[in-house]
């Protein structure tokens, strides 16, 4: 493509520099307006901070230009078409500027937008209340002064860390500055000592410029809760002068309880309460002492405060004075028979009593006159003065008693003259005797060995039991007097008075008597175990007697028991049961001839032979008592008639004791063999099976598994497992016999392999198999001339390779064992092909000729030899058979044949060349 012309590229260089100098105005050119332009056109300024403004235009050559604001100017830079202007101390909230030039006889101008922001640096939480009453509302206000712009701040009120309410002022006029927020909140119990607090946040974010946030120092909430009632207050309404008595002033329902003040006063003096909070209660407790000054009446006062509020409750106290009355004897301590004086005295307006006889009128006193007697001892004398104070009668009290002197005097109530104590526990010995002053009381033994420790605790024991003689003595005189100490005790039963065991002899008379100790005497009786009946006087013994009997001593301090246990003792009696006369004694029953003989003490008893062949023999004898070891048991003892001497201290008796031995059955191999053999065959046979022992066993025998049945001869069915039991009175014996049944050989398969007609030089094997027991010896008998036979190893087989003429004929196999032989007879024959036809062919009609004269007899031969055969028993026919009914003849082939072997049956024809093996028994 061709390129410009060269004057028009000319033209463009040319247009291009005279715009460069300005020498064409670009507006004509362009036709394109000029402007001015302010950067930037709209800014955000913190609060008192500077910024510089950019006016600019693109008229090529303004006339003149600059920047109009308010604002304080700090510097200025100018260019062509440019000016540059430092703004400093900006705090309007919103100003524009303007931007100008003058350009081709007009004014171009830009106007800007400078706004100001102001952190919330500060954040008020106006001050709360300094108690606020629980149920009740206060404010919460918050003030951020000067923030802004105001559409860009939000304000949180907080509880803690909780938010209470979140404002934020989106929406506001973009000059509007600084906000408050206030919301009314419900105080709680949970809001005493809660932290309240003012959050701001100004979010300039949008404009680039970051979030400022601060929050208000926290201010604590104190919230309160005090009930309307007035406080419950207990006080005395009378208190006497001196005395201290207690008061107490409660309210129920104070929160915080712990922040609550009390007062309590009674007139002018404050009371020093001790206070005790339990839940959201508070009770205080005091102690008011009235002083004389204070006689009258005054108020005792109980203020509570609580949360700058007051609960006030006044109660009225009458202070009053009241003295004891004076009660006074004209003497103390007087001797017997003397007059004494007693005086009751009280203060003014009084009202006194001496022993409830009342004084003629309040303010005198009452008086009583007597003669000392004994009885007058110790008497008490009872003063009560009685004072009317604000409607309420007081009453106070006085009391003495009177001595009188007099000589000692021994009561029976107070040292009787009969002691009865119980042994062991401690007592206190009393024997005490009135008299002023105290006497003395002393009590010893006539003989003076033993004194009693009056008045002291101490264990009673028998030695103390006696007479005693006490005496009492005071300055007044003396007295004497015998007393009789008696203690007592349990019964006791000792071995002496009542012995554990007791022995009687039968046929004598006795008694059961047992002595018991104690005091008072106790009463004994006996009774014999599980009866009720006492045993009382003399008795007559039987064994019967003989038991443990409870014997019981009783008394008032309690009983004693004891068992005694009495034995009847007797000489010796037999009795049949226990030691029979008759006793058998079976072997290897472990058993001992047991004789149990009645006696006490228990006699010995011996058994010893006295005829036959137990004469001088001594009879072993099973031990009485089963946990005695028992002699050796011995293995034989001999029968006959034995004498049995029993003897005890008190006699001994004899008894004749007749002994058999017997024996449970017994089987072994000589009497019952456990291997037994029968013959097939045989008349049927019975087991032999005996047994010895005494009684003579019953012997039966079974098969096992498997019925036997009952046949006239043996069979091999009869073999198997027996199993024979021997039954007598003492027992069974079992014994297991295994019978085995022998029989005669039978020679039960000969055969010949191949089965078809055997080639020269081929092989062949004829195996013979025989049943019999026990196992038959196989023998063979093969052709004369026959070579290179070969046997098995039980010469079950018979085994020639390589056949040739001369192993043709009759082999004959035998089976023999101990009870017979049996033979079977094969007839092996060697056959070939026809080698005479080149011969017949020279021959010629000659051979054809005799050909012709030998046909008949040719095919009624070859029928036979092609034909098919039939193995039977030699022992029934002897010959050869053809299948097809023809005679044997002399016909070739093989023939097999038990027993005698029949001539002419076995000869091969001319030339010993056959085709078959023919197989011929009966």
């Amino acid at each position: 493509m061709p390129g410009p012309p060269p004057g028009l590229c000319w033209a463009l260089l040319v247009l291009l520099a005279a715009l460069g100098l300005g020498l064409i105005d670009l507006s004509v050119v362009a036709q394109e307006p000029f402007w001015a332009d302010l950067q930037p056109r709209v800014a955000l300024v913190e609060r008192g901070g500077s910024l510089w403004l950019n006016c600019s235009t693109n008229c090529p050559r303004p006339e003149r230009g600059g920047l109009e604001t308010s604002l304080r100017r700090n510097g200025t830079q100018r260019g062509l078409r440019w000016l540059a202007r430092q703004l400093v101390d900006i705090r309007e909230p919103e100003t524009q500027p303007v931007c100008f030039f003058r350009c081709a006889r007009r004014t171009l101008q830009a106007r800007g937008l400078i706004r100001t922001f102001q952190r919330p640096d500060r954040v008020e939480l106006v001050p709360l209340p300094a108690w606020q009453p629980v149920g009740e509302n206060f404010t919460l206000s918050c003030r951020v002064p000067g923030a802004g712009p105001r559409g860009s701040l939000t304000i949180t009120l907080l509880r803690g860390t909780q938010e209470l309410i979140h404002r934020s002022f989106s929406g506001e006029p973009p000059r509007a500055r600084g906000a408050v927020l206030t919301a009314t909140v419900l105080a709680r119990r949970e809001d005493h000592g809660a932290n309240f607090s003012c959050h701001a946040e100004l979010d300039l974010r949008p404009h680039g410029l970051g979030l400022f946030e601060n929050s208000s120092a926290p201010r604590m909430l104190r919230t309160f809760a005090l009930p309307p009632e007035s406080p419950r207050l207990a006080v005395p309404r009378l208190l006497e002068v001196g005395s201290e008595r207690p008061v107490s002033c409660a309210l129920d329902g104070l929160f915080p309880v712990s922040e609550a003040q009390v007062y309590l006063a009674l007139g002018d003096q404050r009371l020093s309460p001790d206070i005790t909070l339990e839940g959201d209660a508070l009770r205080a407790t005091a102690t008011a002492t009235a002083s004389a000054e204070q006689e009258g009446t005054r108020q005792l006062v109980c203020n509570m405060t609580l949360g700058g509020e007051t609960r006030e409750t006044r109660e009225n106290v009458t202070v009053y004075s009241f003295s004891a009355p004076l009660l006074t004897v004209s003497e103390s301590s007087v001797p017997e028979g003397k007059m004494v004086t007693v005086t009751c005295s009280a203060g003014a307006g009084a009202l006194v009593t001496l022993d409830g006889v009342p004084a003629a009128v309040p303010g005198q006193p009452a008086q009583l006159e007597l003669n000392a007697t004994v009885n007058d001892d110790r008497r008490g004398f009872f003063c009560n003065a009685t004072l009317e104070v604000d409607g309420e009668i007081l009453s106070k009290n006085e009391s003495t008693e009177l001595r009188v002197l007099y000589a000692p005097r021994l009561d029976d109530s107070d040292c009787p003259r009969s002691w009865t104590w119980p042994e062991g526990p401690e007592q206190e010995l009393r024997c005490e005797a009135r008299g002023n002053p105290a006497p003395s009381v002393h009590c010893a033994r006539p003989s003076g060995e033993a004194v009693l420790a009056l008045g002291l605790l101490g264990p009673v024991t028998r030695a103390l039991a006696g007479t005693y003689r006490c005496t009492a003595t005071n300055v007044q005189g003396k007295v004497v007097k015998d007393v009789t100490l008696t203690v007592e005790y349990a019964p006791a039963l000792d071995s002496v008075g009542c012995p554990e065991r007791i022995t009687w002899l039968e046929g004598t008379e006795a008694s059961l008597t047992c002595v018991a100790h104690g005091v008072p005497p106790p009463n004994v009786s006996c009774v014999r175990s599980g009866e009720a009946e006492v045993i009382e006087g003399l008795l007559r013994v039987v064994r019967e007697h003989a038991g443990t009997y409870r014997c019981e001593a009783t008394n008032a301090r309690g009983s004693a028991a004891k068992n005694v246990a009495i034995t009847v003792e007797y000489g010796p009696s037999f009795e049949e049961l226990s030691c029979p006369s008759n006793w058998t004694w079976v072997e290897g029953s472990g058993r001992l001839f047991s004789c149990e003989v009645a006696g006490k003490p228990q006699p010995r008893v011996e058994c010893i032979g006295s005829r036959g062949t137990s004469e001088g023999v001594l009879l072993p004898l099973a031990p009485p008592d089963p946990s005695v070891r028992a002699p050796s048991i011995p293995s034989e003892i001999a029968a006959g008639i034995y004498t049995c001497n029993a003897t005890n201290r008190h006699g001994s008796m004899v008894k004749m004791v007749s002994v058999n031995v017997e024996s449970p059955p017994k089987m072994n191999e000589s009497t019952c063999p456990s291997h037994q053999t029968w013959l097939e065959g045989a008349e049927a046979a019975v087991l032999a099976c005996a047994a010895l022992g005494h009684p003579s066993p019953q012997v039966s025998c079974s098969r096992e598994g498997a019925p036997w049945p009952q046949r006239l001869h043996v069979s091999r069915q009869d073999a198997g497992t027996y199993l024979c039991l021997a039954t007598n009175p003492h027992g069974t014996e079992a014994r297991t016999i295994t019978v085995g049944v022998e029989y005669r050989p039978v020679v039960a398969e000969l055969a010949a392999s191949p089965p078809g007609g055997v080639w020269p030089g081929g092989n062949f094997t004829l195996t013979c198999r025989a049943e019999a027991w026990p196992p038959a010896q196989i023998s063979w008998r093969a052709p004369p001339g026959a070579l290179n036979i070969g046997l098995s190893s039980n010469n079950s087989t018979l085994s020639v390779a390589g056949a040739l003429g001369s192993h043709g004929g009759e082999y004959e196999c035998a089976a023999t064992n101990a009870h017979g032989r049996h033979v079977r007879r094969i007839t092996v024959r060697v056959a070939g092909p026809w080698l005479w036809v080149a011969v017949g062919g020279a021959v010629g009609g000659a051979a054809l000729l005799a050909a012709g004269a030998g046909l008949a007899f040719y095919v009624q031969s070859t029928a036979c030899k092609k034909g098919e055969y039939n193995v039977q028993e030699a022992e029934s026919s002897g010959e050869a058979v053809c299948l097809n009914g023809a005679g044997g003849g002399t016909g070739g082939g093989t023939s097999a044949q038990g027993g005698t072997e029949p001539e002419g049956t076995a000869e091969a024809p001319v030339g010993g060349e056959v085709f078959a093996i023919q197989l011929t028994s009966a």
